[in-house]
């Protein structure tokens, strides 16, 4: 019976590939399933082996503790050499799309308040 290792939606390529790699070394058969076209689908590594799991899992936790001390080290290393960028910065650097977000979001806000609000919003 086919069991679920790993999902893969919002996972960087890099981290995919590495996982993928990461099975076929350790002789793991997997299976994948895609998002398909709209994204919609669950995206994932599924194992073919329910008894592989116990290895497989114990695996991936172990590059995932690796790649988690690899991305602070990286991050102390940006923030030593002064080029980190905060994340207000970085929203400061895509202004348009800043006022885009807050424009849906009121937008939204006002469509799902506004029909238990009638005299607030009617403008009479």
């Amino acid at each position: 019976m086919a069991k679920l290792l790993f999902k893969l939606n919002s996972v960087p390529d890099d981290e995919a590939d590495d996982i993928r790699e990461i099975l076929t070394q350790a002789d793991i058969d997997f299976y994948e399933t895609s998002s398909g076209m709209l994204g919609l689908s669950f995206a994932a590594i599924w194992l073919k082996e329910e008894s592989e799991y116990p290895q497989a899992s114990e695996i991936i936790n172990k590059y995932q503790e690796q790649r988690l001390i690899q991305a602070r080290a990286n991050r102390q290393t940006l923030i030593a050499n002064n080029e980190h960028i905060p994340y207000w910065q970085s929203l400061l650097a895509t202004p348009f799309r800043v006022i885009g977000v807050v424009i849906f979001v009121l937008i939204v806000t006002y469509l799902t308040v506004s029909p238990f609000f009638p005299t607030l919003f009617s403008g009479d």
